[in-house]
């Protein structure tokens, strides 16, 4: 359905994205601008059907337009554009991944009611492992099922009401940092205890990967699957007290929870 799409950044997370629209196979042309053209140009080189573009090229030809855009830079970035977009006659869809802006203050910032999907991806999506919440607002259903069509190489792609997407900003799209620092954590604990970090990095990776997969393939409760590593009097339980008495879920709980306020304070 989208013959040209178009990404107007390309920063960690428009690039993401773009890798997984390309590995879809679905976009006949795929136009890249970015602040740095050099970034551009660089997707560009990697990504099959690809070119580096502009933004008002961009916003002249593609049918879908994904808007990797900071939400502070957003209306400097469409401003320039609104006589573009206000200008066409054929109909077009605008994607913005933009953390706290929601559909309306996208149309209000161009002025213009044209169609809107707000999707929140993660920078994993890059490798097909990703989570991205979307919604649309005057969209039709076949542009929402072409939409979700293109980014379904990006990992768990999932329809929310727009209600939800802070809440899933803060979860999904900040988490991969909490998982980061709770990998590095990991990795310099086994350092301690006299692996060699390679080896303690990679251990930890995978450990990690295997529990997410079973957490998500098994259906169990995490708590359920915690109880079932935890022998009485073992070495894991006594791990697990350690991570208690440091306040470890209720610090994991406070950071979801500051990101979402710090979503809420970007409207």
């Amino acid at each position: 359905m989208y013959q040209t799409i178009g990404f107007i950044g390309t920063g960690n997370m428009g690039s993401a994205v773009a890798c997984a629209v390309a590995r879809s196979g679905l976009a006949e042309t795929i136009l890249l601008s970015n602040r740095t053209p050099a970034k551009a140009e660089k997707l560009a080189a990697e990504l099959p059907n690809s070119a580096r573009s502009s933004n008002e090229e961009i916003a002249r030809s593609a049918q879908l337009i994904f808007l990797g855009v900071k939400p502070q830079l957003m209306g400097l970035a469409l401003s320039p554009l609104k006589p573009i977009l206000s200008s066409r006659e054929d109909r077009f869809v605008l994607a913005t991944m933009a953390a706290g802006l929601s559909c309306d203050q996208i149309q209000d910032l161009l002025d213009l009611d044209c169609p809107v999907i707000r999707m929140m991806p993660n920078t994993p999506a890059a490798i097909g492992a990703g989570v991205v919440q979307y919604c649309g607002q005057g969209v039709t259903v076949e542009e929402l099922d072409s939409f979700a069509a293109l980014i379904a190489p990006a990992g768990l792609v999932d329809p929310v009401p727009e209600s939800l997407i802070d809440a899933a900003s803060a979860l999904s799209g900040c988490g991969p940092a909490f998982a980061y620092l709770f990998l590095e954590a990991l990795s310099d604990g086994g350092v301690a205890c006299g692996l060699p970090r390679d080896k303690a990095t990679a251990y930890a990776a995978q450990m990690l990967a295997g529990s997410a997969r079973m957490a998500l393939e098994s259906g169990g409760h995490p708590g359920a699957l915690k109880d079932a590593v935890c022998s009485p009097g073992g070495t894991t339980i006594q791990g697990v007290r350690a991570l208690e008495r440091s306040g470890f879920r209720g610090a994991a709980m406070e950071a979801v929870i500051a990101a979402y306020e710090k979503t809420l304070k970007l409207r």
